[in-house]
């Protein structure tokens, strides 16, 4: 039994982002694309082998374990941040996991802050959440977020971008902004003419250390370099880097890998960790392009000891105590 009885609404709204989804797509929809959906969801996604079964690390100031897509577990000492929670098998009832989540959710660490990027169901689980919600001290949304989030057991909280909220007392407390992206907040398609400022990307600040979650986020050159203006030394930066192709529609809404590169440039940030990409079918991409296209960059710009691609379910220690 469903304890908020909001089953059968979630099937309906499900349809309703199927069809929304065709409406905006409508022919530039690949039938590839519709076909290898399909290929997945009959499929068993790839597992993950040797899975971190403990992620909080005792020799790190900052780490981050990529549990794939959009979803990550940021430690920064003692605190967690889970960022997009996603792990459930599919979203949307469409789009289907290609690689299985890379931490199981059982081994989720009590998360203090969980921050949700924008509403497309990609970034906004509301399964997950009704899986792992006892695990989670409170939750941000953008601005107008409340739309579709059910009541749960922890806090919730809309955060509009350049609004910022302290959890405690300290100068040094854990702070959370909301900083302007470039993306859309709509979540069934026909919700797009209001749900207009719906979607954030967000810098954490904690203990001196600062992280920037780009969410999803197509290139902005003055929304990057006004959230460096205000934050000037970021530790990290994570940025999505797909899907990539057809680039005459995914450029106003997704970052490729090397427009990727120019923002973490012009954030200023010392360090980078790419997301969103080889999770999910959502593109005409093919697994590993968005990973091949960063290294290549990477490489040019000799950027090796400063972006860490992760594989699903490994973790980076990136600033060590």
């Amino acid at each position: 039994m469903d304890p908020k009885g909001i089953s059968s609404t979630r099937n309906a709204r499900n349809g309703m982002f199927l069809s929304g989804l065709a409406i905006l797509l409508g022919a530039t929809t690949p039938a590839c694309v519709v076909a290898k959906s399909m290929d997945a969801l009959v499929s068993t996604p790839q597992s993950v082998p040797h899975k971190i079964q403990n992620p909080k690390r005792a020799d790190a100031r900052l780490a981050v374990l990529w549990i794939g897509h959009a979803t990550t577990l940021i430690q920064i000492d003692d605190v967690f941040i889970l960022t997009d929670p996603v792990f459930t098998k599919s979203v949307g009832g469409l789009s289907a996991r290609l690689i299985e989540p890379g931490l199981d959710a059982a081994n989720l660490p009590q998360v203090n802050v969980a921050l949700i990027s924008h509403l497309h169901f990609d970034h906004l689980s509301l399964d997950t959440l009704d899986m792992i919600q006892h695990k989670i001290d409170r939750l941000y949304v953008p601005k107008g977020g409340f739309a579709y989030l059910p009541d749960y057991s922890f806090e919730s909280h809309e955060l509009g971008w350049w609004k910022s909220v302290q959890l405690g007392d300290r100068p040094d407390s854990l702070k959370i902004t909301a900083v302007p992206v470039q993306h859309n907040g709509m979540r069934y398609g026909i919700d797009i003419a209001w749900m207009k400022t719906s979607y954030t990307g967000y810098v954490i600040q904690y203990h001196g250390i600062t992280v920037y979650y780009g969410g999803d986020t197509a290139f902005n050159a003055k929304d990057f370099s006004d959230t460096s203006d205000l934050f000037p030394s970021i530790d990290l930066a994570i940025l999505p880097i797909g899907p990539i192709k057809p680039r005459s529609i995914m450029e106003a809404m997704h970052e490729d890998p090397p427009e990727a590169l120019d923002a973490m440039a012009l954030l200023h940030a010392k360090t980078m960790i790419p997301i969103h990409f080889d999770t999910f079918v959502n593109s005409v991409d093919e697994f590993g392009d968005a990973a091949r296209l960063l290294d290549a960059q990477v490489k040019a710009r000799h950027l090796e000891d400063k972006v860490f691609r992760l594989e699903i379910g490994q973790q980076k220690v990136v600033i060590t105590k």
